[in-house]
């Protein structure tokens, strides 16, 4: 691919090009160039220059305080950080998927959903949109929602709408739209009312509608492009997710499928309680993110993605009816091939979950158990618990392990965004090389780099939770701008002084 960016051979002889901040994200990070004297591109690197601590501070507290505690890792997906940690501390109660009542399965279910639905459209239509219906390199006072809402007041309205349904969904199960409280250890904390379910009935079939027409608009955007959408920052790599054990598209919970990028099973439908046995997590001195990459596949070749368009290529079939017809034309789009590669086609599978969770929120509100009260189960104490979720932006693993006092010793997350890591790299190298080598950058060109970030859905502030595991470097530079002292600490907490400061 383009590994041979990474790093370049001699840094100090080029000139340096950064986006600092990379906007319309969640969270911190930068892009850096580093350039020759003819503008080629000898190095390109997405960094991600935020640091958090969750998985250090969160040990030593009392494991029934987690799926509060985790959802502060972010304002855009707490309720999937909420019900990965809840699914953990089900099993440090006893109580496996299985085993949870039906209610509170389905409630749970409900409640991604509504995530999901109204985390794919603030995406979409606030922070991707602008790019795809004004043009990657359109004048920058136009590239937000304002200007989307401006000159394309109907597909801006759609989408302010479809997010705040899936946050209605969420705020009448958890009690509060962001930061809310509903999953406890065993099920969950609060009965849903015939009132609130009726509540939410009432707008559902315009929900349904307008998430058809979102689908609609990234298939007429994406296919009035091409080949240039097939191609801008296509990468081929492995993709993994959630199936059921029938290959159906799941969010909520499922084992394990991964696929190469020919399209053939390299693992299906393992329990992911077992998913330290399949992936490592790489680090690298230049970004507090990790690379997590297949043991089975080895580090060069066993990075992979996942996300919308990992879920779709990799499942079988979609459980209902408007979206599996969405994902008939999206893979029929490919033109016979059995994996779609597209890294913009990110955004037409995201809108496809979209609707699929717009059918599926109706499904559950028309099933009676849906209002049942039984929601609470408990089993034996367990030390060690692991939940594994499709959160919007991918696969989302909380692993916990707790003393005899119930309190945590070990956290280990690993973030959709994460999973991501080397292949927005990949990205990014892609159009550095193919679209910005030898000219001479200009900021609409530069967000050509930052539109194929965008199309990850990247939560930066999730993915920079580790502490202790990665080299810090402290750089003292006099006055002239030359580097006079340079020393590193590494993981261990050795310290070393570098020669050639």
């Amino acid at each position: 691919m383009y590994e041979h960016l990474e790093t370049a051979d001699n840094p100090e002889n080029l000139r340096r090009i950064a986006i600092d901040p990379v906007s319309r994200v969640e969270g911190h990070g930068k892009v850096t160039l580093l350039l020759d004297e003819h503008n080629q591109v000898k190095q390109a690197r997405l960094h991600i220059v935020e640091f958090r601590g969750f998985e250090r501070f969160m040990q030593g507290r009392p494991y029934w305080e987690l799926p509060v505690i985790v959802q502060r890792l972010c304002g855009i997906c707490p309720v999937s950080h909420q019900l990965a940690a809840g699914k953990a501390i089900d099993q440090l109660v006893g109580i496996d998927p299985d085993k949870l009542p039906p209610t509170a399965d389905k409630l749970r279910r409900l409640l991604h959903f509504g995530q999901v639905l109204q985390s794919h459209a603030l995406h979409f239509f606030h922070l991707a949109s602008p790019d795809l219906l004004f043009g990657f390199e359109s004048e920058i006072g136009k590239r937000n929602v304002i200007g989307v809402l401006s000159d394309y007041p109907d597909i801006g309205l759609k989408g302010v709408k479809l997010r705040k349904y899936g946050q209605e969904v969420i705020r009448v199960i958890c009690g509060k739209r962001i930061h809310g409280t509903g999953a406890i250890a065993g099920g969950m904390n609060k009965a849903l009312t015939l009132e609130e379910r009726d509540y939410l009935l009432k707008d559902v079939d315009q929900i349904i509608a307008w998430s058809e027409e979102a689908v609609d608009v990234i298939k007429k955007v994406h296919c009035s492009h091409l080949p240039y959408y097939d191609e801008f920052a296509t990468i081929r790599s492995n993709y993994l997710g959630l199936t059921r054990p029938d290959g159906a598209l799941e969010l909520y919970h499922g084992g394990i499928r991964v696929k190469n990028d020919r399209g053939e099973t390299v693992i299906d439908h393992i329990d992911y309680c077992g998913y330290s046995d399949i992936i490592h997590e790489e680090v690298r001195s230049w970004s507090y993110m990790k690379f997590p990459y297949l043991l089975a596949l080895g580090k060069e070749d066993g990075w992979y993605r996942v996300g919308p368009l990992a879920r779709v290529n990799n499942c079988d079939y979609i459980d209902t009816p408007l979206a599996e017809a969405a994902r008939f034309e999206f893979k029929a789009h490919g033109g016979g091939q059995v994996m779609v590669h597209s890294t913009l086609a990110f955004h037409w599978a995201r809108m496809i979950e979209v609707l699929h969770c717009a059918e599926s929120i109706k499904n559950l509100l028309l099933d009676p158990e849906i209002l049942g009260r039984d929601l609470v189960a408990r089993g034996e104490k367990r030390y060690e618990g692991i939940g594994v979720i499709e959160a919007p932006r991918g696969t989302l693993f909380h692993h916990y392990r707790v003393d005899e006092n119930d309190i945590l010793t070990k956290v280990n997350l690993i973030v959709s965004t994460t999973s991501n890591n080397t292949a927005m790299n990949e990205s990014v190298r892609q159009v550095a090389a193919t679209y910005l080598s030898g000219r001479e950058l200009t900021e609409p060109l530069l967000n050509n780099l930052e539109v194929a970030i965008r199309a990850y859905d990247p939560c930066l502030s999730c993915a920079t939770h580790a502490v202790g595991k990665m080299p810090l470097q402290v750089e003292l530079v006099d006055a002239e701008g030359r580097i006079a002292d340079r020393i590193v600490k590494y993981g261990d907490g050795t310290i070393e002084r570098l020669a050639d400061a």
